[in-house]
């Protein structure tokens, strides 16, 4: 079983998040997205056409999301099937929070390593393909009168 696809984000901590955002735009050109609290970097799988997107986040150093953990970090994953990979977690033993989170941008649970670095499972949410019409008699036409 393929358990993570990919890094879906990296999140650290900073005494002054606000700063560092204008920071690393000034510096390195990072631009924060619409709600200002992330800088996304949207990708195409080389095989296949599923679309994605890494997150790269700032937290307030006090933040308390991070917890259990004391790591001034934490590594998003990106899984195709989180129940699976819970499972599959579960009978390893390893330390999973019992916290869940459903958003209509994928699905979250967290884990913590050997060191106690804590870890965000992400599960995007589905593809919806568009469906795939005919096109109408005037399209074609159209298409082919371009083409003249």
């Amino acid at each position: 079983m393929q358990r993570v696809t990919g890094l879906g984000g990296v999140f650290f901590k900073a005494r002054d998040p606000q700063n560092l955002y204008r920071w690393y735009e000034r510096h390195l050109g990072l631009k924060r997205d619409a709600s200002g609290t992330s800088v996304c970097f949207f990708w195409r799988e080389m095989r296949g056409h599923a679309k994605g997107m890494t997150a790269w986040s700032l937290f307030p150093r006090n933040t308390r999301y991070f917890r259990p953990s004391r790591a001034n970090f934490m590594l998003n994953y990106r899984v195709k099937d989180l129940d699976r990979v819970l499972k599959a977690l579960r009978r390893e033993k390893v330390w999973i929070d019992p916290k869940r989170e459903d958003y209509e941008y994928g699905r979250f649970a967290w884990i913590l390593d050997p060191e106690g670095n804590r870890i965000e499972l992400w599960q995007p949410p589905k593809e919806k393909r568009a469906a795939r019409r005919k096109p109408s008699r005037k399209s074609r036409q159209t298409k082919r009168a371009r083409a003249r």
